[in-house]
């Protein structure tokens, strides 16, 4: 599997990244380990959870999702250099209020090290923008926890250009280390965010990027094709918004290309988002070994150019 740099982090990770938000949610444990498993031995190294995955649940107190990756990262026996652990902080888990102040980070790594049970987090994200907390604040507890080994990098999640570019000006007049990779939310229909200003300011400084609703919340597998479509399904919700004139067109441009390549409308989503050069992976999430089967097939898969600008076309913004 060929590996791509994540920016100047020091990272390197294959071109798809597994999202453990379903695990303790829709994947049960035993689910879970078999997912990773098949992932892992694919050739696949990134794993994405976060400290809050999954709170919604009933029930659920957050953590579950560390849990069960810590519980494989010692039952499978593979290599701990052999795996790239992404988990975020800064979700309210019962403070009241997204939360990036030094002291909740320095307490949360260490709740999220013992659910992972390792040593160390790969990747370590602000999860989202915290109003209250200066940069400075934030950046300073980052750089402390690398400079103690507990984590390898640092990043941050859902920040526009204005924000991450206050942060690096903040880095740098406080004299320290800056984000070194960005999780925004991007996909063949949610564009707006991410392409532009945000793109270009990751591009120049060399962020590494790793995108989250790669899949619009299952809307661009294609199985989603009208609202009765999404009823009694967990992310039903989510994905009807998308069932408008440019969600249709987007389905017709996947059918499309899946009718010259021969892949199924996930894999060409996914594979469009690992063409872009802004891009470093998307992550994906699937709750089946025939689900992950597929997901994984986007990483061999070359669109043309005249596929891709289809594809482009069918979800720009009118």
């Amino acid at each position: 599997m060929q590996l791509r740099p994540l920016g100047k982090t020091g990272l390197s990770i294959a071109p798809l990244v597994f999202g453990g938000n379903v695990f303790g949610w829709t994947a049960d444990e035993k689910t879970s380990f078999d997912l990773l498993d098949a992932f892992t031995g694919a050739g696949f190294n990134a794993i994405d959870t976060a400290d809050v995955y999954s709170r919604w649940v009933p029930g659920n107190e957050g953590g579950e999702s560390e849990a069960i990756i810590g519980k494989w990262l010692k039952r499978s026996g593979i290599a701990r250099d052999k795996v790239v652990v992404i988990t975020k902080v800064g979700s309210d888990m019962g403070q009241g209020r997204r939360d990036l102040r030094k002291s909740w980070i320095v307490e949360a790594v260490e709740n999220s090290l013992k659910r992972l049970q390792t040593d160390h987090i790969d990747l370590y994200l602000s999860h989202w923008p915290d109003p209250e907390t200066p940069y400075e604040e934030t950046l300073e507890a980052h750089a402390a926890l690398v400079k103690s080994g507990k984590v390898r990098a640092f990043g941050a999640s859902n920040l526009d250009a204005g924000q991450l570019q206050a942060s690096f000006d903040a880095a740098d007049k406080a004299g320290l280390p800056r984000y070194g990779a960005l999780q925004p939310e991007y996909n063949l229909y949610d564009r707006a965010g991410f392409e532009g200003a945000l793109a270009d300011l990751c591009r120049k400084e060399e962020i590494g990027v790793i995108t989250y609703y790669s899949l619009a919340s299952g809307f661009l597998t294609g199985k989603y094709r009208s609202a009765e479509d999404t009823k009694g399904k967990a992310r039903g919700e989510g994905v009807v918004h998308y069932l408008d004139e440019k969600g249709r067109r987007i389905l017709a441009a996947l059918d499309q290309v899946a009718g010259e390549t021969d892949a199924k409308p996930a894999e060409i989503a996914l594979a469009w988002l690992m063409a872009k050069p802004a891009v470093t992976a998307p992550i994906a999430s699937a709750t089946s070994l025939a689900q992950l089967a597929s997901l994984t097939k986007a990483a061999a898969l070359s669109l043309s150019p005249e596929q891709m600008a289809a594809l482009d076309a069918a979800g720009a913004s009118t």
